[in-house]
């Protein structure tokens, strides 16, 4: 122990010998760092994991010190160190698809936003196909791009590259066309892509009674900050998900107002985290 406190005083009298704003700015540097992973992965089920290492590792380097301060066991201290270096390659393997998704999003992500001038259009288009599809009990999923560019998730479906319409997306989602049954990707006002698989929420995210549309949109806001649309086959019910929650039974004015605030802002409004709640 005594050992433990003398290398924590030397720790410290290292970084006096430093000028301040020079550790200030370190500091800055390695915050804004962990604060960018943890919201990466926050509402992921990488986050679960990646707090699952984080607790047994630093479980596993206190009783290593403590065992090596105490006992003079080196070989274990050495042998942790050797540990470490393993569950780096092994970290990477494990998170290799939220890494992968973290190299799309630099070369996705558009780093000015302009207000789009259509933006009214687009939600007239979106609540008016979602009533359409409501009132006839069709399901139907909708992505709808914010930040993050969603090219990567939606290269497995079919490119449109097609207006906005709602008289399209009647089409799209209509009974026994070739692209109902999975989702439609838009971004900037444009069908981008339809038949496109998104990633599934775990089923216990989700309430029993859902099905998969619901799985589907719950995945894909988990994976992306996309705003999702979604519409029930079995009760026609309007469905919004987004951050990985999910506000159900949406009236047509209830979904036009969320639709305005969150398309207008990348951050989720505080009325839809209440309601959601």
């Amino acid at each position: 122990m005594n050992d433990q406190f003398f290398n924590f005083s030397d720790f410290l009298r290292a970084i006096s010998s430093y000028p301040w704003w020079q550790v200030l700015i370190e500091l800055l540097i390695i915050g804004s760092v962990v604060y960018w992973v943890i919201s990466f992965l926050q509402g992921t089920r990488g986050a679960r994991l990646l707090k699952g290492i984080v607790v047994l590792l630093i479980t596993i380097y206190v009783v290593v010190r403590l065992l090596a301060g105490r006992f003079g066991l080196q070989r274990i201290e050495f042998l942790y160190g050797r540990f470490l270096l393993a569950a780096g390659f092994a970290i990477v393997v494990v998170f290799q698809p939220e890494l992968r998704r973290a190299l799309m999003r630099l070369g996705e992500t558009r780093l000015f936003r302009g207000f789009s001038t259509q933006l009214n259009d687009d939600i007239d288009a979106l609540v008016e196909s979602a009533t359409f599809l409501s009132r006839r009990k069709i399901g139907a999923v909708v992505a709808i791009e914010r930040d993050v560019g969603l090219g990567g998730i939606a290269e497995t479906g079919t490119r449109l590259n097609a207006e906005l319409t709602a008289e399209l997306l009647n089409t799209i989602f209509w009974p026994n066309s070739p692209l109902h049954d999975l989702g439609v990707v838009v971004s900037n006002g444009r069908i981008t892509y339809a038949g496109v698989q998104f990633p599934l929420a775990e089923s216990g995210d989700l309430e029993k009674e859902l099905g998969s549309r619901h799985r589907a949109a719950v995945g894909m806001s988990q994976e992306t900050d996309a705003v999702v649309l979604v519409v029930s086959e079995e009760t026609g019910d309007i469905s919004i998900a987004e951050r990985g929650q999910l506000l159900r039974k949406l009236t047509p004015e209830t979904l036009r107002g969320l639709l305005s605030e969150l398309l207008g802002r990348a951050e989720s409004p505080r009325t839809f985290r209440k309601a959601a709640a």
